[in-house]
C-alpha cells in the first residue's frame, strides 16, 4: 500500500484557539505572552499563546502558578460566546469541504479523507481558507486511522501540516515517551517504566503476556496496539453520552448552608437546561461535594422515571446535600444526571458533540481520545 493510498483520516486542531481569538481583537497583543484564565484565586488557565508556553505556562495549570512562571504575561478573561461562534464558523468551513466530520471539541475534529483526489492539496486548501475567513490557524495531522492523524497534528505545532503512515508514525515517534499517544496516562506511563518500557518502541516491542499480566488482557493489547499505531476507531462514530454534570470550585469556601443550596440550585437548572435542548434525561441524580481539606465525596438517588426537570432534579439534589451536610466549608460543588436516555422526540445521548464535552472544553484545553 502506497502513503497516498494510506491517508483516510486527517485531524485538524486550531492553534491556541482560545489565544488566537483574542488576538484578532487585540491585535497589539501579537508576539506577547497571553494568557486565557479566570481572575479568581483558584482559577485555572484555559489556554496560552506559544510565547507564554516558553515559559512553562499550559492548560489547566492553576492561574497563579502561571503568573509566577511568567509575570510579564498579559491576562485576559475567557469570553466562551466567542469562541462557540467562532468555532461554529470553523467548523462549517470544514464541512463544506469534506462530507464526514467528527467534532471532537470547540477547535478540533476528524476528518475523514479517504476518497478524496488528492488528500495534502485538500487539507492545505482547507487550511488557507479557514485562515482567510477567521484568521485562525490550524494544525494538520494526515494518517490511516484517527491515532496517528492525532498525533502528527500535535508533532509540529503551530502550523504543522505532517502525513505519516502508520510505519512512519513508528519510526518518528520510536524513541517518545508512551505517554505521547492518547490514551495512555502519566499514571499508564509510570507503570509501564517500571517494567522498563519507557519508550514507544519498547512497548511495541513488549511481550504481550508481559502487557497483559500487568494491565489485565484487555488494556494490555490495547496498549500494545496504541504504541504500534493501530487503531480501528471511525470518523463519525458515536459517543454515547452516558452523564452530564455541572460544578464549581468556589474561590472562596462556603461555610453557609443557604449558599451552598442557591449555588447547587443555580447548577441544576443550568444542567437541566442542557438536557432538555439536547433531549436528553436521565433516572440517576447524584451531587459531589468536595471540602476544604481536599476530601471529595458523592451521593446519588435514583429516581422512578428518566426525568429533566428542574424541579425534580433540584429537589433531589437538595435533599441529597442536606442530609451529607457538609461538616467542612465546602471547596467545589456538582450536580449530576446520569443513566441518560432520548426523551421522546428528542436527539438522543449519543446525538453530535454533547453539551458535557463543549464545557468541559471550557474547563480547560483537552487531550483529544481518538475511539
Amino acid at each position: 500500500m502506497s502513503a497516498s493510498e494510506s491517508l483516510r483520516v486527517a485531524h485538524l486542531d486550531a492553534d491556541a484557539f482560545y489565544v488566537s481569538i483574542e488576538l484578532r481583537r487585540h491585535p497589539e497583543l501579537r508576539g506577547k505572552p497571553v494568557v486565557v484564565s479566570g481572575s479568581g484565586p483558584r482559577a485555572v488557565v484555559t489556554t496560552a499563546s506559544y510565547e507564554a508556553r516558553r515559559y512553562g505556562v499550559g492548560s489547566a495549570m492553576p492561574a497563579s502558578r502561571a503568573r509566577r512562571l511568567c509575570p510579564q504575561a498579559i491576562f485576559l478573561p475567557p469570553d466562551f460566546p466567542t469562541y462557540r461562534a467562532a468555532s461554529a464558523q470553523m467548523m462549517g468551513i470544514v464541512r463544506d469541504h469534506v462530507e464526514r466530520v467528527e467534532v471532537v471539541g470547540l477547535d478540533e475534529a476528524y476528518l475523514d479523507i479517504e476518497g478524496l483526489f488528492s488528500p495534502r492539496t485538500a487539507m492545505r486548501r482547507l487550511v488557507a481558507e479557514i485562515k482567510a475567513a477567521t484568521e485562525l490557524t490550524c494544525s494538520v495531522g494526515i494518517g490511516p486511522n484517527k491515532l496517528v492523524a492525532k498525533v502528527a497534528s500535535d508533532a509540529e505545532k503551530p502550523a504543522g501540516f505532517v502525513a505519516l503512515t502508520r510505519e512512519e508514525a513508528c519510526a518518528r515517534f520510536a524513541a517518545a515517551p508512551p505517554s505521547l499517544v492518547p490514551g495512555i496516562g502519566p499514571k499508564t506511563a509510570g507503570r509501564l517504566a517500571e517494567l522498563g518500557l519507557s519508550t514507544l518502541a519498547a512497548v511495541a516491542g513488549a511481550p504481550e503476556q508481559l502487557l497483559v499480566e500487568r494491565f489485565g488482557a484487555n488494556l494490555g493489547r490495547e496498549l500494545r496496539r496504541r504504541a504500534r499505531f493501530e487503531h480501528d476507531g471511525e470518523v463519525g462514530a458515536a459517543h454515547k453520552v452516558v452523564s452530564e454534570s455541572r460544578e464549581r470550585t468556589f474561590d472562596l469556601d462556603l461555610k453557609d448552608p443557604e449558599e451552598l443550596r442557591a449555588a447547587l440550585s443555580r447548577m441544576a437548572g443550568e444542567l437541566c437546561a442542557s438536557l432538555s435542548a439536547n433531549g436528553r434525561r436521565g433516572r440517576t441524580i447524584a451531587i459531589k461535594v468536595r471540602l476544604d481539606d481536599f476530601t471529595t465525596i458523592t451521593r446519588a438517588r435514583t429516581v422512578p422515571e428518566p426525568t429533566c426537570d428542574v424541579e425534580l432534579v433540584t429537589a433531589q439534589a437538595l435533599r441529597l446535600l442536606e442530609d451529607y451536610s457538609p461538616p467542612r466549608p465546602v471547596r467545589l460543588l456538582g450536580v449530576r444526571v446520569a443513566g441518560l436516555s432520548a426523551a421522546p422526540g428528542g436527539e438522543g445521548a449519543s446525538a453530535g458533540p454533547s453539551a458535557a464535552r463543549a464545557d468541559a472544553a471550557e474547563a480547560r484545553a483537552q487531550l483529544a481520545l481518538p475511539v
